[in-house]
């Protein structure tokens, strides 16, 4: 299990700091997990998972817009070296069939990197190396990322 804090300044955006307190890059989550694809982004709504997973996408060198895909379901973004992200908001999936219906396994199953919101909607379909990124809004308004494998 890692922690880490997000915190927000207005001259650079938001930056990330691991336990030890060093700034370090968003992408370093990724790094931590090697070959592991499959994160799950869980917290309350407003607790910042697309802001976080905008940031990830940027600093693998997406150049696409990253929003939530809370209708569309998934959104895909191109990277530089030709792979694809995938972003999902499951928070409107009604049934398990309903994911199955627009490819969700093909997707999770891709070996591209898949960003996915309310996972829980799809918690069958999920793979047993899944890694959990859960996002608590402290009282100071900082975020703490515990990550969970």
């Amino acid at each position: 299990m890692y922690k880490y804090t997000i915190k927000k300044d207005p001259n650079k955006g938001i930056y990330l700091l691991n336990e030890q307190g060093e700034e370090v890059a968003a992408t370093d989550i990724l790094d931590k997990y090697g070959d592991r694809r499959v994160f799950a982004f869980n917290g309350n709504m407003g607790a910042g998972k697309t802001t976080f997973i905008k940031q990830l996408c940027e600093e693998m060198g997406s150049e696409d817009i990253v929003n939530s895909p809370t209708f569309a379901i998934v959104n895909v973004y191109d990277l530089s070296n030709g792979e694809e992200i995938y972003h999902f908001d499951c928070y409107r999936i009604k049934d398990i069939r309903e994911a199955m219906d627009m490819g969700t396994e093909e997707y999770l199953y891709s070996g591209n990197y898949c960003f996915i919101e309310w996972a829980e909607m799809i918690e069958p379909l999920l793979p047993d190396d899944l890694v959990e990124v859960n996002i608590e809004v402290l009282e100071s308004g900082d975020r703490q990322l515990t990550i969970i494998c």
